[in-house]
């Protein structure tokens, strides 16, 4: 298994918007979709603030894998799912402390159950 580089890793706490693709079973690639990434650790998040139901997620879970973008950053990644509860506490406090500068229900949008039951973390393959 790969591993971030802390100057990838750098990127996720200074740049907001990250694009997520996936592929399908047939081998092809969703359009990228802009969403909120946040880093803890050495291990990088990804939520779907419309739950398990947005399209971006779904199409995660279809093979697990696909291609996030950021900064300078192009990867092919493992999607793999967090149920973790310190973790998911964690990952929420990142969430708030990246983002604070943001309407406080955008923010909020990204600790709700919904958005929860949608955390990724992208593992570089």
């Amino acid at each position: 298994m790969s591993t971030w580089a802390e100057a990838e890793l750098e990127v996720f706490d200074d740049v907001d918007e990250l694009r997520v693709s996936s592929v399908r079973a047939d081998g092809t690639t969703t359009r990228p979709v802009i969403i909120w990434a946040v880093r803890v650790g050495d291990h990088v998040y990804l939520r779907s603030v419309h739950g398990r139901g947005a399209g971006w997620f779904k199409g995660t879970r279809t093979t697990g894998i696909g291609h996030i973008s950021i900064g300078n950053i192009e990867r092919d990644v493992t999607f793999t799912e967090v149920t973790d509860a310190a973790a998911q506490e964690a990952i929420s406090d990142a969430y708030r402390s990246k983002y604070r500068r943001y309407a406080k229900n955008i923010v909020d949008s990204t600790g709700t159950a919904d958005a929860l039951s949608a955390t990724l973390e992208a593992i570089p393959r």
